[in-house]
Parts: structure tokens; C-alpha cells; sequence
């Protein structure tokens, strides 16, 4: 087909967010590229990030994330999240919104990009939406912050087949779970085992799982042995911007958080505002990231074709300021739509089945009938060990832990003490919730101040909670 009448072609829309700092730059340069290259879509432009909020009062105006909901792909600059206080962050603000379950970060090795390894092709997937990035937090006392992490076996098992399903069509040989089950027993257990459990439908696959921090030290010692790694949130933020920086730092790393029939696809670097409006800004992330999402659209042939020029360019010594090179954005930019191969295909965008609307509830499986026994409650002592009731009708004082620790029954360990307890009341039989709520009434008469309750539950004689440190 000739290029000339590649306009012809039915076209989608994809909203467009400039962002902040350099983001205007880096887009525009994109845009030139694509259209260069006849991608058959079109934008539509919507605002976010900070210089959105100073202007119209917030970061994400509600007219942007319908456009992305109603569009259902997205490509985003980098926007500016103020650091302590300020606005929540736009990126996070649209995966949960959206529901984008999973950040699909590759690192491959490209030519022209001098680092310490040079056959780096590998895939991190960081669950997207859960962990500690629930951001669920509570002062409990002026001295004790206490931060969830929450990890859900349906959210897990949602994102495991994803990745399970792209390194399939990616004709992966390996898949890797990262975890710290050693120590997060029940949070990064239950990630494990659903990781395994998946991972038997998918036998032309080799799992295996390795711990992070063993992780950390394989990857900057012999990361080539690594295909696709699979990772709970915080592990998978951190891990992502370790593999950037093996194949040439994050102006080179691109990224795309997928949900079910809609992503957004963004540059994961910040929008450096300090070389904003200099003309030296590198597009290669979010250029790659649009290579991403427009595989993600089905336009596989166009994808292959920039990203090929790309890597042309890079090649030939053409590099902006960031990988060693003396390349303006502009320059850059006009080597790629230089590099681009002829146009001689035909190639329709196709998004993959979208969701109903609305939230989807997840009927998971009924498990074995749980049972209460009894509580974790909380409590404010600035005074030392807190003096408690030992009998709460049924309920018996067992352990007090100090940050993790026990420091009750027995002598306490010599550690810091914080004004924060963990009293733990069990009943060796099931209670009910009435006789929960009358002990915490006798508790709060007793004058203890207490400020948090977790209920304690088994299930077919197993405890469902966690012990502390140095309890038997």
C-alpha cells in the first residue's frame, strides 16, 4: 500500500496528556514520528499533572479520565508529583481508576547505548494496584505510623494470568515470581502460591521464584539470565528502574499499564524541568512506549517499524545529551522519521474486548467456614508495658509485641519501645462477634486507650494471623 493513501485507513482515537516539563516537548516529537510513519489514529488532547492543577485547581480534571475511559488508550508524558504533601500522584490516580492491574516495563539492550551489559532482553510485571500503594494509612500515636500492605487473591490472580499470558504470546521461554515469602508469609505466600498455581496451566513455560533481594544482587551480576520477572507492587516499582538503568537509565525505558481492554501507556522518567523549553529533551521513553501501545492496538507491523528506526538511530551515533551524544530533540527526532523503513502494508487497529462498565464485583471461591477466636487490639501506652485486664469474659491475654517483638509474657528483650502495643486476646474457643464488642467495652471501662482492632480467625485449626517476633 502507498503511503498517500494510508490516510484512508479507519482510525482510532487515543487521548493525548502533554504532561509536564519536558512533556510537551517529548509528545510533540512522538506525534511527528507516528504521523511520519501513517499510524492510523488520532488524538485527542486532555491535561494533567501540575501545571493542570495550578491552572484549573487539580492534577486530573474529570473530562480527562472520560476521555481515556471513553477512548480506552492512552499516551502520557511525565507530570510532576509534589514530594510530602500536595497532590496524590496523576499516575497512580489513573491505574486505579481505570483498574490498570499491570505495569509492563521491558528493558532490552539497544544499539548505541554503551552500559555495563549488552544482551539485556527481559520483562518486569509489577502488579499494579494493590500492595502498599493502597495507601492506606493512620496515625495511630504521635510516634507510630502504620502503614497496609494488601495483597488479594482475586487482584493477584488477575494480574499472574496476564503476565502468564504475555510471555506466552511473546514466545518467552521463562517466568520468574519475586517475592519475599521468607518474611511475608501470608502476603507474599499467598502471591506465591497463586504464582504456581497458574503457572500449571502454562507447561511450555519454566517458573520458578526467587527472593528480591537475591534478586537485586543476580540482576547487576548477570542479568541476561532473566526473561520475565513477576512482581507484587513496591518490589516491582523499585525492580523496574533497576533493569532502566541496566540497559541505559529510564530516558531509554519505556512502560504501559494495561488493564482489561484499555491502557495507558506513559514515559516512566520524571518531566525534568530544569532542561524544559532547551530543545534537548530525549523522546526514546515515551517514543518506545508508543511502540508499546501500538502492539497493544494490533499495529504489530508499525510497532516493529519505528521501533526498528529507533534502534537505526541509535546505532548510527545519532544520541541525544542524556546517552553520551550531542543530538537535539529535533534532530533525534528527524534521524527516526529518516530510518523509518517504506510503507508497503495495510494494518487496521483492533483494541481487545473492553469491560462492562461499572465496578466488577469478583465472586471468589467459598473457603472452609472461619472462626473467631479472638483479637489484636491496638493500644497507646506512653508509660512502658501497658497494664491490661488479664481475663475479658472469654478471651485471655496471650502476647504483647512492641513494633513486631514480644515483650510479654517473659522478660522483655532489651529494644526500643515505641507507644504502641499489640495485645493479643484469644479464646481457645470460637467466639462470636457479641462477645468481641463486650470485651472491647470492658477494655475502653478499664480506661485502656486503644485505637485499632484486627479479628483473629482460624480456619480447619490454622491460624490466619501472624506471630511476633520470639513468640514460640
Amino acid at each position: 500500500m502507498a503511503e498517500s493513501s494510508a490516510s484512508s485507513l479507519r482510525r482510532q482515537t487515543v487521548t493525548l496528556i502533554r504532561g509536564d516539563g519536558i512533556g510537551p516537548e517529548i509528545t510533540a516529537a512522538v506525534q511527528e514520528i507516528l504521523d511520519a510513519a501513517a499510524v492510523p489514529i488520532e488524538w485527542e488532547e486532555r491535561e494533567a499533572g501540575l501545571e493542570c492543577a495550578q491552572r484549573w485547581g487539580t492534577p486530573l480534571p474529570a473530562e480527562t479520565l472520560a476521555s481515556i475511559l471513553r477512548n480506552r488508550v492512552a499516551l502520557k508524558g511525565p507530570t510532576t508529583t509534589p514530594i510530602g504533601s500536595g497532590h496524590k500522584s496523576v499516575n497512580v490516580t489513573i491505574r486505579k481508576a481505570l483498574d490498570l492491574f499491570a505495569n509492563v516495563r521491558p528493558a532490552r539492550s539497544l544499539p548505541g547505548v554503551r552500559t555495563r551489559f549488552e544482551n539485556v532482553d527481559l520483562i518486569v510485571l509489577r502488579e499494579n494496584i494493590e500492595d502498599t500503594y493502597g495507601g492506606i494509612e493512620h496515625w495511630q500515636t504521635p510516634d507510630v505510623v502504620q502503614q497496609l500492605r494488601i495483597i488479594t487473591r482475586p487482584g493477584s490472580e488477575v494480574f499472574i494470568r496476564f503476565a502468564f499470558e504475555l510471555a506466552r504470546r511473546q514466545g518467552r521461554r521463562r517466568i520468574t515470581c519475586v517475592h519475599k515469602a521468607n518474611i511475608h508469609k501470608m502476603s507474599d505466600g499467598l502471591f506465591r502460591e497463586l504464582f504456581y498455581r497458574i503457572a500449571a496451566e502454562y507447561p511450555e513455560l519454566h517458573a520458578d521464584d526467587i527472593l528480591i533481594d537475591n534478586l537485586c544482587m543476580q540482576l547487576v551480576v548477570n542479568p541476561e539470565r532473566f526473561d520475565v520477572l513477576v512482581l507484587p507492587n513496591l518490589f516491582g516499582d523499585l525492580v523496574s528502574d533497576l533493569c532502566a538503568g541496566l540497559v541505559g537509565g529510564l530516558g531509554v525505558a519505556p512502560g504501559g499499564n494495561i488493564g482489561t481492554g484499555r491502557a495507558v501507556f506513559e514515559a516512566v522518567h520524571g518531566s525534568a524541568p530544569d532542561i524544559a523549553g532547551r530543545g534537548i529533551a530525549n523522546p526514546t521513553a515515551l517514543l518506545l512506549s508508543a511502540v508499546q501501545m501500538l502492539h497493544f492496538l494490533g499495529l504489530h507491523r508499525h510497532a516493529h517499524r519505528i521501533e526498528e528506526a529507533v534502534r537505526l538511530t541509535l546505532a548510527s551515533g545519532i544520541r541525544t545529551r542524556d546517552l553520551g551524544g550531542n543530538a537535539t530533540t529535533r534532530e533525534f527526532t528527524r534521524a527516526v522519521i529518516s530510518n523509518l523503513a517504506p510503507l508497503d502494508f495495510t494494518e487496521l487497529p483492533t483494541l481487545p474486548e473492553a469491560p462492562p462498565p461499572g465496578p466488577q464485583p469478583v465472586a471468589s471461591p467459598e473457603s472452609a467456614p472461619w472462626h473467631l477466636h479472638g483479637m489484636d487490639v491496638f493500644v497507646r501506652s506512653r508509660e512502658g508495658l501497658p497494664a491490661l485486664p488479664q481475663q475479658l469474659g472469654p478471651l485471655q491475654l496471650q502476647m504483647i509485641s512492641n513494633r513486631g517483638t514480644r515483650v510479654f509474657p517473659g522478660e522483655p528483650p532489651p529494644i526500643l519501645l515505641v507507644d504502641w502495643y499489640r495485645c493479643r486476646y484469644l479464646s481457645p474457643d470460637p467466639i462470636t462477634p457479641e462477645q468481641l464488642l463486650q470485651a472491647l467495652q470492658e477494655l475502653t471501662a478499664a480506661g485502656v486507650r486503644w485505637m485499632h482492632v484486627e479479628l483473629l480467625h482460624h480456619v480447619n485449626g490454622t491460624a490466619l494471623y501472624s506471630r511476633a517476633q520470639g513468640e514460640e
